[in-house]
């Protein structure tokens, strides 16, 4: 059975995923990629069919790994999506799609990883600064981050006896597909939705668009290597903030809720809309 350090990360096939995956391959790492279709990733890499809404597909993911190592060094819950738009219009099945991957996904992963991690592992969960600040368009995204952050700080508590850290990534915008992915996923829902509702919202969704193209993402590689810190830390902190996801998570909540409020429908371009 293998010694080496020795890692799994979760929707490792997409933007930061991947990163994440190929900097903890260069610092030495043995690290297992779970992904939902075929990968190649390169030496040193091992993919491992893993569907995080499939409970069945993550037992045996763990079943899996647990055949090949004796002890996981971290698990990376980074597998997320994005469901936006109108909480009005946004369908049941994308909520359900939304929570699933964001936030039960990640429990069911922990869950079957544990018994890997009590030797002396950690649990790495890419949150989001909207888990912290809801965002309107974003009631869906916000809801499923909020969750995951409620059950770190929960599961750091419960996990204390084993001396079993719990960390929270917040990255910033980034230069990924998944905001396509999500444009693409929102735009399919709004052909969907009842025409007249859809035109109360006309206003909203066109001043978001043009609110978000006004945003630079930053590279992948700055959450990457936040995830690494946070992995490869003697003493990890309980929450790493990368680029805009330090003023929105970090000093947002500080202020009283009406400037706050005031703040972020200015920022989404919301302010003045009128029914």
């Amino acid at each position: 059975m293998a010694e080496a350090r020795a890692v799994l990360v979760t929707g490792s096939t997409g933007g930061i995923g991947r990163a994440t995956v190929g900097l903890l391959r260069r610092r030495d790492f043995i690290v297992y990629a779970g992904a939902r279709r075929r990968a190649d990733f390169g030496p040193g890499v091992h993919v491992v069919p893993l569907d995080v809404t499939n409970p069945e597909s993550v037992a045996a993911a763990a079943k899996r790994v647990a055949a090949e190592v004796d002890r996981l060094w971290a698990v990376i819950n980074n597998a997320g999506v994005i469901v936006q738009g109108p909480l009005e219009l946004i369908p049941v099945d994308e909520w359900r799609r939304q929570l699933e991957v964001n936030t039960l996904g990640p429990a069911s992963v922990i869950r079957e990883f544990l018994p890997l991690l009590r030797p002396g592992g950690r649990i790495v969960n890419v949150g989001a600064p909207t888990g912290r600040v809801a965002m309107p368009l974003l009631a869906a995204l916000s809801a499923s981050k909020a969750g995951l952050e409620a059950m770190s700080n929960a599961l750091r508590l419960e996990l204390a006896p084993w001396k079993i850290p719990v960390v929270l990534i917040e990255p910033g915008t980034t230069r990924t597909e998944i905001f396509a992915r999500a444009g693409a996923a929102a735009d399919a829902a709004m052909q969907h939705a009842d025409p007249a509702r859809v035109r109360l919202y006309r206003a909203h969704l066109t001043a978001y668009e043009k609110a978000m193209a006004r945003f630079e993402p930053g590279p992948v590689d700055k959450v990457a290597e936040a995830i690494v810190r946070a992995v490869e830390a003697r003493r990890p902190k309980r929450r790493y903030a990368v680029a805009e996801a330090r003023m929105l998570g970090g000093i947002l909540p500080k202020l009283p809720a009406g400037l706050r409020d005031r703040i972020l429908t200015n920022a989404v371009g919301l302010n003045g809309i009128e029914p």
